[in-house]
């Protein structure tokens, strides 16, 4: 029987390279919806493809005239469509908090859980994984380096895991001096040296706030202590992530940047079948590895601050730092300020409990106004 996807953010990068998967393994998968937020015509398209799947607008309603067409519009038509579909696994590629509800609504639908949302883990890990235990269901990672950890540590067993480390590309502007980094503009921001990504992610990169969300990510996932999880930056990204066992001895996961592939393995998870996306070939290019320069990229250590404190803090990190990116995208902030206006935020006292998801949109809601308001003061400088 045909495992039944559905897959939310389906015009975007994640939502692409799902559907690539999909088509390469059609006696595997039965495609049951397909949500895009405001790509009608990208959505429309891809659904003919797909013409038994429901389709969801969540951001916006469709047209009078694609009305019949797509199904489900708005946030609450995309839950009431996952319901609905009734899907064995559910690969939840939509940007930013955003994804969280719909992760919840997964869960709730006894679905599998392919995650690239790592948002959803950011605000609200302990909910999240309380809520996949009381549902008997898995939450896979589809991030690269999170998907390589997984498939480590079950190799090995956590119990002998000292130390989780994440690679890092390092960003276009690795080699900038700190003073350059000033001058930085969005479309130079959105150019990756090796992944093709979508907008927001891209940025993140840049600044290292993806990695950042990344740990915050990993601490959730394979439940370890922040000073347990490291960062290199590894420009190649051809190791995707690393273990140190109790014995000193370090495992690596190598494999080409393509996502298609940690996305394969969520897919068939918990079986390995074979990938038609190419192999990492020996001999290979010179891997290199160095720290990250937190100095010029504070984002990843403001990360280990939100989520050493705990509680919301994880979800407000996330809040500010996409304020931040939506206005350096719009011109109305620096590349510096992203961290400037993240730091602000978070030094600001955050009540609230990861548990308890009231709380958490609460303070998520606070903290985009807060950072609204407090950008105003930081542009007029």
């Amino acid at each position: 029987m045909k495992k039944r996807v559905a897959i939310l953010g389906a015009t975007g990068s994640i939502g692409k390279n799902a559907l690539d998967v999909i088509r390469a393994h059609p006696d595997f998968f039965s495609v049951v919806l397909l949500s895009s937020h405001r790509d009608e015509e990208g959505l429309l398209r891809i659904g003919k493809d797909f013409p038994d799947a429901l389709l969801a607008l969540s951001g916006s309603s469709p047209s009078n005239s694609k009305r019949a067409a797509i199904q489900f519009f708005g946030q609450e038509g995309l839950l009431s469509a996952i319901n609905e579909s009734h899907p064995d696994i559910v690969v939840n590629g939509i940007a930013g908090a955003a994804g969280l509800l719909p992760s919840l609504k997964a869960i709730e639908a006894g679905a599998t859980l392919a995650l690239a949302n790592k948002e959803t883990l950011v605000m609200a890990g302990p909910l999240v994984f309380d809520q996949a235990r009381r549902q008997g269901v898995a939450i896979l990672p589809v991030d690269s380096e999170h998907s390589a950890l997984f498939h480590l540590v079950n190799a090995h067993g956590k119990e002998r895991v000292e130390e989780l480390i994440l690679t890092a590309s390092g960003g276009p502007f690795r080699s900038y001096a700190k003073e350059e980094l000033a001058k930085i503009t969005a479309q130079e921001a959105l150019n990756h040296p090796t992944w093709k990504m979508g907008g927001k992610i891209t940025i993140d990169s840049a600044s290292l706030a993806n990695k950042g969300l990344e740990v915050i990510e990993a601490v959730r996932l394979f439940a370890m202590p922040p000073e347990k999880i490291k960062v290199v930056v590894h420009p190649q990204s051809i190791v995707h992530s690393l273990i140190r066992l109790s014995d000193g001895a370090l495992y690596a996961q190598l494999s080409q940047p393509d996502m298609r592939l940690p996305i394969h393995n969520a897919l068939f998870w918990p079986s390995h079948e074979q990938n038609p996306f190419g192999r990492l070939e020996i001999p290979f290019e010179t891997l290199t590895f160095e720290a990250p320069d937190i100095h010029k990229f504070p984002m990843l250590s403001l990360a280990y601050e939100a989520i050493r404190k705990g509680g919301v803090y994880p979800a407000v990190y996330n809040a500010a730092n996409e304020v931040a990116v939506e206005l350096f995208v719009k011109g109305a902030l620096r590349f510096i300020d992203i961290p400037a206006l993240t730091e602000e935020i978070l030094q600001r006292d955050w009540i609230g409990c990861d548990t308890n998801l009231d709380d958490i949109l609460d303070a998520d809601q606070k903290a985009r106004d807060l950072a609204f308001t407090f950008s105003q003061k930081i542009s007029e400088k």
